[in-house]
């Protein structure tokens, strides 16, 4: 009998310390599966072998104290059954009833849940099969089996976590005990719910955003949606982190060691909605202003490059006033006074504006370039110091610092406003494509005349970037064997390199039919 009581004890502690092993393993499987906290999963399964080893050995020293002490009660001659039915009395009678009723009230609670979570796992495989019948042909079964599924392990835990706290009031454990597994159960709660949420967000984004691209049309505003359709990612991940950032409030409002914490992360939301209305504010005041400064459709050339030239510096000032504003906002935010730091930040940039006068010089030229109108976006151009390299291109933006040409072999040129020089616009009103024509000296310069005006009469019916017919100027040089003439054509601004080219072609062709050789021009050594 002695021996079958020290049996029983040390089975009572086995049993017991094996539970807490397996509840455990339980609990990391939970920690690397959902990752709830982002610990590693070789970090997770490190912490449960350590408490795994701390639960064996403690579970092992017990057992031999166990054993110990009934060893010593027996060396002392004593009855260890007597023994221990007199500890056992010594516990209120009440007690076991109340234990008796507790254990029975848990069973019945554990077998509720079971039938419980089996018909809810029924209902939701019920709806399962109806989510993937509602629309077979585009239906993705494989994501709604995952919800389900999800849905499903999260209701179960939930379940469990209740169940275990409700036996501990059954059980009469002590009170903290209880508190702690329903804090843990609302903590769990608020993430599983939370992370639902943040997955339907996310699928409601992109369900409305499809239904906007069907349905859009240039009858409506949706047309404006694919121009603003980029802004559909940066959504998605504010809302992703508004909602992670409300998990992370209603969490620490539970645990009170923490709780003054909630206050930060409604800082960290009003941040995010701040940051995510100033870029929503920004590109529809941007797109506004397109359509406004383009909605006339009859615009000239010069009309047009005017406008192209100044919506983009539209831009950058609109750009950094939002910049701007939105820091103030964000400082008053974080109840932090804005003007001490706007104050120091005048006085550095007043220190750094005296070593930054090219900066300074650089910015004034664009103004004056801008609003002087001295070349526009699309225009071609000459600039540059007479004595440097000077550069030359199709002007592709005129910033407020700096301006980007286009070469025509294709390289992009950037040139400080302050050090562009003398600046040749070939895109101004007009421009005059500059063609020489080589006669021999026995020509008939009459013919040759007529033919040059013909010629320019077909060219001006034909191409509508010539403005004026081609004129002769007159002999331009005299060479060993033949004349130098001289052509003018008025073209449209930018296009007389390609007049020039087609007035060559057709000046040899036509001088050839008509009998007039064109022996090669000699250049003249200097």
């Amino acid at each position: 009998m002695t021996t079958l009581i020290i049996f029983a004890e040390v089975s009572l502690v086995i049993i017991i310390f094996l539970g807490l092993i397996w509840l455990v393993g339980k609990s990391s499987t939970l920690l690397i599966k959902y990752q709830l906290f982002h610990i590693e999963a070789q970090r997770v399964k490190m912490m449960r072998r350590n408490i795994t080893g701390l639960l064996l050995l403690t579970g092992f020293v017990l057992c031999l104290a166990i054993v110990g002490v009934n060893g010593f009660l027996i060396y002392q001659g004593k009855d260890i059954q007597k023994y221990t039915l007199d500890l056992i009395r010594l516990i209120p009678p009440g007690f076991w009833l109340k234990l008796a009723v507790g254990i029975a009230q848990s069973i019945g609670t554990v077998i509720l849940a079971a039938i419980v979570l089996a018909l809810i796992q029924y209902c939701l495989k019920l709806a399962n099969t109806r989510a993937k019948n509602l629309d077979s042909s585009t239906a993705d079964d494989e994501s709604i089996d995952t919800f389900f599924a999800e849905l499903y392990k999260r209701i179960k835990w939930g379940s469990w976590l209740w169940i275990i706290g409700c036996c501990s009031l059954f059980l009469n454990l002590p009170a903290i005990i209880s508190d702690y597994i329903f804090v843990a159960l609302r903590i769990y709660l608020i993430i599983a719910v939370g992370l639902l949420i943040i997955k339907a967000a996310a699928a409601i984004v992109d369900i409305l955003d499809a239904l906007s691209v069907r349905y859009s049309s240039p009858d409506n505003l949706l047309r404006f949606y694919d121009r603003l359709r980029h802004l559909i990612p940066f959504l998605k991940r504010c809302l992703e982190l508004v909602l992670y950032a409300c998990i992370a409030t209603l969490v620490t409002q539970q645990i009170e060691v923490i709780a003054n914490l909630s206050d930060f992360w409604l800082r960290v939301i009003k941040i995010i909605t701040l940051i995510f209305l100033s870029r929503v504010f920004y590109d529809v005041v941007y797109l506004l202003a397109e359509e406004l400064v383009f909605k006339e459709k009859k615009l000239t050339e010069r009309q047009q490059s005017r406008r192209l030239t100044l919506v983009p510096l539209f831009r950058s000032i609109l750009q950094y006033s939002i910049y701007f504003a939105v820091g103030v906002s964000i400082l008053y935010t974080m109840d932090i006074d804005p003007t001490p730091i706007l104050a120091g930040a005048g006085i550095l940039g007043l220190a750094v504006g005296f070593g930054a006068q090219e900066l300074v010089n650089d910015m004034v030229c664009g103004f004056f370039i801008l609003f002087e109108n001295y070349y526009l976006v699309g225009d071609y151009i000459e600039a540059g110091n007479v004595e440097e390299k000077v550069v030359e291109g199709t002007v592709e933006a005129i910033e407020l610092r700096t301006t980007r040409l286009r070469h025509p072999n294709g390289q992009l040129q950037i040139i400080r406003n302050g050090a562009i020089g003398s600046v040749i616009n070939y895109s101004k009103e007009y421009i005059f494509a500059v063609v020489e024509v080589c006669v021999p000296y026995n020509a008939n310069l009459a013919q040759v005349y007529q033919v040059v005006e013909e010629v320019g009469q077909e060219l001006k019916a034909n191409y509508p970037d010539v403005i004026e017919p081609t004129q002769v100027e007159g002999v331009e040089s005299l060479g060993e064997s033949n004349l130098l003439l001289k052509t003018l054509t008025k073209v449209k601004p930018g296009k007389h390199l390609q007049i020039q080219r087609t007035l060559r072609k057709t000046f040899m062709d036509t001088l050839r039919s008509e009998g007039i050789l064109l022996p090669a021009p000699i250049k003249n050594e200097e």
